[in-house]
């Protein structure tokens, strides 16, 4: 099953890389590592508020995992 849950803001975590907060609780790091991970729109602020709303795959939310703590 593949459960999406919207982006609702950004915070940087410990190694500085971009974490998208999703609606069901849950953190998921947002990278732009290409060639494996091409998501340009993560390295600027205009990038990431078009993202706001944008739903993202969310294994955890498949996996029942407990919500995430920033």
């Amino acid at each position: 099953m593949n459960t999406d849950s919207p982006i609702v803001g950004y915070h940087k975590d410990e190694e500085n890389d971009w974490v998208a907060e999703l609606a069901c609780v849950h953190l998921q790091h947002v990278r732009h590592n290409p060639p494996w991970v091409s998501r340009p729109w993560v390295i600027t602020v205009d990038g990431r508020k078009s993202m706001l709303g944008h739903k993202l795959p969310c294994k955890k939310c498949d996996l029942n995992a407990p919500v995430d703590t920033i």
